[in-house]
């Protein structure tokens, strides 16, 4: 168990701010390191280092001043939390985990390995090989970055071969695989944490609803079979116990008409899947990693209400970042409003989140959605 009190992110973003505040908490102090001033998670961590969480010396910086380094964005530079882990200082998952999930063709290969059922998939260098892949795998396809994807930022389907040009234009910086096209029922997530004792929970397996990539609506628990939750779990479970590292992780799951769950993705980190955990469960998924990679006991997993949506708040212009139509649910006892101290707003940007607790799905959700439209930033 940590006995010290300082745990030290890498990056300062929402997901950083939320996790520095579940820190404090429980009585640690957090330092963050982000390139940007007042960053969301530097406006509520203890301190702040600015400086790139890609940069080496930075990361070392960090580490000098902390007892224990996490993070919570896979652009972290795994070599650097390597040579940290080489020096005695714990790094939470772990750099090895880390290397292996941000290159999304890799963590497929390993997960395929393991036996961990995954779409098809296959590298990709050039058209040649996009238009074999559609050979292979037929229309609508997907060309994925192998790294720094998120929200949707780094697909492209492919229906025809008119969409392979611009889908290389789109994702230029990255090298590419394809994955075969899934046509699943829904998307469902699983939040697993595991401590450094080895003690391990999961939360609810839930439903996520995305538009454009981006995740927008969180329901939990989902509206599935106990059979099917079963399914999920241990899909969720047999790909945590085949990685390293101590934390939340969060795994995105596909359901396939015939019942079948594959694997989406795994996230290293604390996720948006889980953000209804703070109200919704009786330990939310940050208080639960902060507690994961310092040798405390794990919290609660469970739900604390019946049904919990959340609604992420995206960005709808360029500009300030203007709050409004959020004061009303201020003192709300089942609607929380939570923003993320983001300066300038833009499309589809994450400024923030809505959940909203109920007893069940169809009123809580209509309520949350109806809460959105009350919001503007």
């Amino acid at each position: 168990m940590i006995t010290e009190k300082t745990i030290g992110i890498v990056g300062g973003g929402q997901l950083g701010r939320m996790l520095a505040a579940a820190a404090q908490k429980l009585g640690f102090k957090t330092i963050v390191l982000d390139p940007t001033p007042h960053s969301p998670a530097g406006q509520v961590a203890d301190e702040q280092l600015l400086g790139s969480f890609k940069d080496p010396d930075a990361i070392h910086e960090l580490a000098k001043k902390c007892d224990v380094v996490t993070f919570e964005i896979e652009s972290a530079d795994a070599g650097a939390l390597l040579a940290l882990e080489k020096e005695g200082k714990p790094v939470y998952p772990s750099s090895k985990t880390l290397s292996i999930i941000k290159d999304k063709y890799s963590q497929k290969i390993f997960l395929r390995e393991r036996g961990i059922p995954v779409a098809d998939f296959l590298d990709v260098t050039n058209k040649e090989d996009a238009l074999t892949t559609a050979r292979e795998f037929g229309y609508p396809y997907l060309l994925k970055a192998k790294f720094d994807a998120y929200d949707g930022r780094g697909n492209a389907l492919i229906r025809e071969e008119v969409n392979i040009d611009p889908a290389f234009e789109k994702l230029s910086k990255s090298p590419l695989y394809a994955e075969r096209f899934v046509p699943f029922i829904k998307e469902l997530a699983v939040i697993v944490a595991r401590s450094t004792t080895g003690e391990i929970k999961t939360y609810p397996v839930v439903e996520t609803v995305h538009k454009n990539n981006i995740c927008h609506i969180v329901s939990a628990p989902a509206v599935v079979s106990e059979d099917i939750q079963q399914r999920a779990r241990d899909v969720a479970y047999k790909a945590i116990d085949a990685l390293e590292g101590i934390g939340v992780f969060a795994v995105e799951l596909f359901l396939l008409e015939s019942g079948e769950v594959v694997l989406n993705e795994i996230a290293p980190r604390v996720h948006n899947s889980g953000h209804y955990s703070i109200e919704g469960s009786k330990t939310s998924q940050f208080e639960n990693h902060i507690r994961a990679i310092t040798g405390m006991p794990l919290g609660d997993t469970g739900m604390a209400h019946p049904v919990a949506v959340m609604v992420n708040i995206l960005g709808e212009r360029e500009g300030a970042a203007e709050p409004q139509g959020h004061e009303v649910y201020e003192n709300s006892d089942d609607v929380f409003v939570h923003f993320y101290g983001k300066v300038e707003t833009r499309p589809e940007r994450k400024m923030g989140h809505i959940t909203v607790l109920g007893h069940d799905h169809a009123s809580t959700q209509a309520k949350a959605e109806d809460v959105r439209k009350q919001i503007s930033i």
